[in-house]
């Protein structure tokens, strides 16, 4: 029977991986959004855009299988994913995709999928590529798999998390629920916010407010407001364009929203502390994939929903 620590491949090889990560300085932003369409991969490539452009050495890892995810949204067409590295049939080097903006995106759902049933030598290779592919790095940004109980249980509670909220009612009432589940299952309690597709800076914040207070009030969490993403032509445009919209219109209002949020982030205190535990946490959680989750958990902490309403 395996061990804990075999289980998520933190044995010998761990020591080798914290010493090599350790010599890094990357800064690890988790992104996810309570179902796909609600923009947080539009705000992952942007994001990624936006600190290539400021000459950081930025790598995405894409967990999302749909035909929205990273890399189809920039035409990247990947032939290879992380799943052929972890059987031993391509490198790393071989599945990373390199934009034509910079960044580097490693797809990585389908080696998720799998977790469950691959062998210790598979998962060693998938650690081994991960590590091989993020060492070095300034940035790293994981745009999480929207797989709702998965990704809750997966997710460390201390582990670095934006949220994409949509400010369309169905969006809202979607983003409490993740909220919801996510204290539930790891006692997370903090996130931090953007808020998306609203005319307004008054209308994010009214909208963040009331989710602030509700969340305060029934989960026990607190919310911090990074900004927000307005409704924009031009970001729609720029996706047909299969190009970042501060790409491809850098002046347009969406463009300066998405620069104000990296900007916030790259400010966010502590962002270079722990740095080896921060990247071997999204290690780990690909690993938690493949764990039960708690059935009486999700039975518990039912308020709420009817005061965002």
């Amino acid at each position: 029977m395996r061990t804990d620590s075999q289980t998520f491949g933190f044995g010998d090889q761990a020591a080798g991986l914290r010493k090599l990560l350790a010599r890094g300085n990357a800064q690890v932003i988790t992104v996810l959004g309570a179902r796909d369409g609600l923009g947080a991969t539009s705000i992952v490539t942007n994001l990624a855009a936006v600190f290539a452009h400021a000459g950081k050495d930025v790598l995405v890892l894409d967990e999302n299988l749909s035909h929205d995810n990273v890399a189809n949204t920039l035409a990247l067409r990947p032939r290879y994913d992380l799943l052929h590295a972890a059987r031993g049939d391509k490198t790393w080097q071989d599945v990373l995709l390199q934009g034509m903006a910079g960044p580097g995106v490693l797809p990585v759902a389908r080696a998720m999928q799998a977790l469950p049933k691959m062998e210790e030598a598979e998962r060693e290779r998938l650690l081994e590529s991960l590590l091989g592919a993020a060492v070095g790095r300034d940035v790293v940004l994981v745009d999480a798999a929207r797989d709702g109980n998965s990704v809750c249980a997966s997710l460390s509670g201390d582990e670095p998390l934006l949220l994409v909220l949509n400010a369309t009612a169905s969006g809202i009432t979607e983003s409490y629920a993740l909220l919801k589940k996510m204290a539930v299952h790891n006692g997370r309690q903090a996130f931090d916010i953007v808020v998306n597709r609203v005319g307004s800076e008054r209308e994010a914040l009214a909208v963040f407010d009331n989710m602030a207070k509700v969340a305060r009030h029934h989960l026990q969490v607190s919310l911090s407001y990074l900004g927000y993403i307005p409704v924009d032509e031009k970001l729609k445009r720029a996706t047909q364009l299969c190009r970042p919209v501060v790409d491809a219109f850098p002046s347009a209002a969406s463009s300066m929203a998405m620069r104000e949020i990296a900007q916030g982030l790259l400010r966010a205190p502590g962002v270079s502390e722990h740095v080896q535990d921060r990247l071997s946490s999204v290690m780990q959680r690909l690993m938690r994939m493949s764990q039960p989750r708690s059935a009486q958990a999700m039975r518990s902490h039912t308020g709420g929903m009817a005061a965002l309403t």
